[in-house]
């Protein structure tokens, strides 16, 4: 097609007006996402672990080269960010700093394991951080066992060697047994140009959170509150005990991941009733429930989220859900224990749904029983619906059609005497929808949320997040 008939490019013929970037240029071609793509693949997650007070934070502050992670000469203070980017010699990571939680003092060894053998799990190579001027204690013997029960990449941080004089300090770790010990000094930044060498060149080719391959069975995140039934659905849908169920929450220790034929389709579910919070266990725990549940999310696609219908709804359950769509992913709500409620919390939960759901009143919701199987077969037509919603690409021309209807029937509010105007939209993305709408001025997020609430009345988007993002360009001086 010409460009002279081209109506997209008819559309932009008014931009020529405004200065745009030459990443405006490229949204504007389809040749860039603006929020980047799923193709570029996933970055290595290096697990920064160890016992309280080993130096860890100090370590993590010393890789970032910024003070990130809170410091202080007493074990155990919690942080709310324990999850970071960075970079050494050109190559990209993401370091985890293991040391944001609080420790039941008469149950250390059990709190510092049972930490350790999460942050484990979900790293790609681990750095077990050892106070060279202490040596190795019980506790560290104990994390040993772990990692080399994981078969993860190890590298050894001995640290706290300050100088020449303490570096005998570091080879007596030889005796943990997992190779060379590297002396460094996190507060002084001392040999952690070489540690991190180790680091990267222990760097596996396949990474814990690489997806598979594309056309593959598609990806389904199990969540939900501990006891709300994820194992037993899990078991239902396999149709054996593939998983450990008990009355008592947290019964499920790690992430299970199981093929499952439904509707004559392979999926592939992740079960994460790992999340859980013991009883003995401090707050400090919801970190790595949360890094789980992230965890899962990155290598899924869409989550079923597990709600238990004959209860009220949680601030944890909603805490999920919102998980889910930051995390861009296609969303489906599963209400178990359905057989378990009577008329009378059937009319209470659609008033709960109705104000503490509110947000997602546009995700696909399924009554079933986990424990009986009832309707579960009603999870596929679901979660095809989520999908394809989360795939659904709008052509450009008949955007922005859209968008000149809505904008003429409901213009933005006056402000200041000026009124912003919508130039153009398009879609820069799928998994999930993203649209950029370049305009004159700023649009405030009431008007935006009422522009995301048009596009799923006229294009659908059942069971997907919808990110709706504004750019303004002012007109060009002549």
């Amino acid at each position: 097609m010409s460009e002279e008939l081209d109506p997209t490019r008819a559309l932009r013929v008014g931009l020529e007006d405004y200065e745009l970037s030459d990443d405006d240029l490229a949204v504007l071609d389809g040749e860039h996402d603006v929020h980047g793509s799923d193709d570029e693949g996933v970055l290595p997650v290096v697990a920064i672990i160890g016992r309280p007070n080993v130096g860890k934070s100090t370590l993590v502050n010393r890789v970032l080269g910024r003070r990130e992670a809170v410091v202080q000469d007493v074990p155990g203070v919690t942080r709310d960010r324990v999850r970071y980017t960075t970079e050494w010699a050109g190559t990209p990571f993401v370091v985890v700093d293991t040391g944001g939680w609080e420790v039941d003092v008469h149950g250390l060894d059990a709190r510092v394991a049972e930490q350790a053998e999460i942050a484990i799990e979900l790293a790609d190579v681990v750095v077990f951080v050892v106070d060279a001027s202490v040596g190795a204690t019980g506790t560290d013997e104990a994390v040993v066992k772990l990692i080399r029960r994981s078969g993860k990449p190890v590298v050894l941080a001995a640290n706290k060697v300050d100088d020449e004089r303490t570096e005998a300090d570091a080879s007596q770790l030889w005796s943990l047994g997992l190779g060379e010990p590297h002396p460094v000094s996190a507060l002084h930044g001392r040999g952690s140009g070489d540690l991190l060498d180790a680091v990267l060149k222990a760097v596996p080719e396949k990474l814990v959170g690489d997806a598979e391959a594309p056309g593959g069975p598609r990806r389904v995140a199990l969540l939900g509150r501990p006891n709300v039934g994820k194992s037993s659905l899990l078991n239902k849908l396999v149709g054996s005990e593939r998983v450990v169920v008990d009355s008592t929450a947290g019964t499920t220790r790690d992430p299970v991941d199981e093929l499952v034929e439904l509707g004559g389709r392979p999926w592939r579910f992740v079960d994460t009733a790992g999340i859980r919070r013991r009883v003995h266990q401090t707050s400090g725990a919801d970190y790595y429930a949360s890094l789980r549940t992230q965890a899962a999310l990155e290598r899924a696609e869409v989550a079923v989220v597990l709600l238990e219908a004959s209860e009220r709804l949680t601030e944890q359950d909603t805490r999920i859900i919102s998980t889910v769509v930051e995390s861009g992913r296609a969303l489906v709500l599963a209400f178990n224990k359905w057989d378990l409620t009577d008329e009378e919390r059937r009319h209470y939960l659609e008033r709960e749904i109705e104000t503490d759901l509110a947000q997602v009143a546009w995700a696909p919701r399924v009554n079933i029983s986990a424990r009986t199987g009832r309707h579960t077969d009603r999870l596929v037509p679901a979660l095809d619906v989520a999908l394809d919603s989360w795939d659904t690409r709008v052509p450009t021309g008949r955007l922005n059609q859209f968008l000149s209807e809505v904008v003429q029937a409901h213009p933005h509010p006056l402000r200041g005497g000026k009124q912003p105007r919508i130039l153009f939209g398009t879609q820069a993305s799928t998994r999930p929808p993203r649209f950029v709408l370049f305009a004159s001025g700023f649009l405030e997020a009431q008007y935006r949320r009422f522009l995301e609430r048009r596009l799923r009345e006229q294009f659908g988007f059942e069971g997907s997040p919808v990110e709706v993002s504004v750019r303004v360009r002012e007109k060009r001086r002549r």
